[in-house]
């Protein structure tokens, strides 16, 4: 392969979720991929933990996804979706409520994770509307959460300083988080014991009364801030409580979605139906942007019958549905099919767990969190500079030729579910001497 000149960096790209300042001067740069491994633009392979960001769960340039997209975009290249429609999208909706509990039998197509969980808290209120409860309009998140970006998500998220600088946003209660140190520090998948949700969500029932409330929204496990791992029973008894009281539940699955924790989907793993979920990342392998949030037929219906004529629903995105996307996603799905991809990880997991729990012992080191094929090494912070030991953890992984993703002093991981035991080794030994170096 032909190595191409290093690009030049400078402040004319703005970029998200970075310390601007700081990367440019010392650029990580990606100019290649294939299979389990990035390539930096000098030829450096860099081995990719992270499924790049959470997404990528088939492995990249996969070929059948690749000409999929090529086909698609020589034969349509756009086709809107608002009162018109292309055979694709009603394809793909086909095959996806396929992988659904037997309830989400409806589908309504985003461009991402953020758009998804927007669409959701939409679609919970203009339920309510529709039913004449216009009144149900508070949300109920939960600490440490992550809901993507948008005014909405970002309103019934938990994580402070992604809402500092935004102002007032949508009026939301949260529930606490499951992150227990004190008790469950090391835990190997699901801690045994945890605070019952029911008893926090009827305080919050009891403070602003069930019928102002419109749905509770959570992550099965929360990623973005670490991998928090729900106690055994917690999402069943938040069912429990949100049916007691006339609530809605949504899941946000755009990370636990497509086979992240050896199941379908999260709702698979904890054997809990929401009645909306939010999908995204994973959906195309990350090829081309695409959410999609999937909704109860008893949801669907009452906006169908609610609506006298006319339009049913004032939402919808210029690329909801895009041809290319959903080209990306059926040859996804294809793969995920054809190598049993959506359950693989419940093989490996066992693999995984056992590797990233070897380096318990190491200095630095204060928790280590798993599920699935997503786990979590928590480090011990600098007490003025928090995240200082994360970002350079970051760096020297990057070094040493791996991928990893940290949040706070939390290094998280995500394989692509493609991942071999031989690399799952080479992961924790590059993790053991990043740590060893700090």
């Amino acid at each position: 392969m032909t190595h191409r000149a290093a690009p030049s960096t400078d402040p004319s790209c703005w970029l998200p979720f970075t310390a601007n300042r700081d990367f440019l001067s010392k650029p990580r740069l990606l100019s290649h991929a294939k299979g389990m491994y990035y390539q930096t633009p000098d030829g450096r392979p860099i081995l990719d933990a992270t499924a790049g960001l959470w997404c990528v769960n088939a492995g990249h340039c996969r070929t059948e996804i690749v000409e999929a997209i090529s086909r698609q975009a020589g034969e349509m290249d756009f086709a809107p979706t608002f009162q018109m429609g292309h055979p694709l999208v009603f394809q793909l909706a086909q095959r996806l409520i396929q992988k659904m509990p037997a309830s989400l039998n409806h589908v309504f197509f985003t461009n991402s994770g953020s758009e998804s969980a927007d669409t959701a808290l939409k679609i919970a209120r203009a339920y309510h509307y529709g039913r004449g409860e216009p009144q149900r309009s508070l949300f109920v998140g939960r600490e440490k959460a992550y809901h993507g970006v948008g005014f909405g998500g970002l309103s019934v998220g938990g994580l402070p300083r992604n809402k500092a600088a935004f102002g007032p946003l949508l009026q939301n209660e949260l529930l606490p988080h499951t992150l227990d140190q004190e008790h469950h520090r090391f835990t190997r998948g699901m801690p045994a014991w945890g605070e019952d949700p029911a008893e926090a969500l009827n305080q919050i029932v009891q403070k602003h009364g069930a019928e102002r409330i419109a749905a509770v929204i959570v992550e099965p496990v929360a990623g973005s801030a670490g991998v928090i791992v729900p106690p055994k029973n917690y999402l069943q008894q938040l069912r429990k409580a949100c049916d007691q009281n006339g609530l809605l539940l949504i899941f946000d699955e755009v990370i636990t979605g497509f086979g992240r924790l050896g199941t379908p989907f999260a709702a698979n793993f904890f054997d809990v139906t929401p009645d909306i979920l939010t999908t995204a990342k994973g959906l195309t392998n990350a090829a081309v942007p695409m959410g999609a949030v999937f909704v109860s037929d008893s949801i669907y219906q009452s906006f169908m019958n609610n609506t006298e004529e006319g339009i049913e629903f004032f939402h919808g995105y210029t690329y909801s549905g895009h041809p290319l996307a959903c080209a990306a996603a059926l040859a996804t799905l294809e793969l995920h099919e054809k190598e049993g991809l959506l359950t693989r990880g419940s093989e490996l997991a066992p693999y995984f767990e056992d590797a990233l729990h070897s380096l318990k012992e190491l200095p630095l080191v204060t928790d280590i969190r798993n599920v699935g094929m997503m786990g979590a090494i928590e480090l011990q912070s600098q007490p003025e500079h928090i995240g200082a030991r994360g970002m350079a953890a970051l760096q020297k992984a990057f070094d040493l030729g791996l991928l990893i993703r940290t949040t706070g002093d939390t290094i998280a991981l995500s394989p692509p579910l493609i991942i071999s035991k031989e690399e799952i080794n080479m992961t924790v030994k590059i993790i053991r001497e990043t740590i060893l170096s700090l």
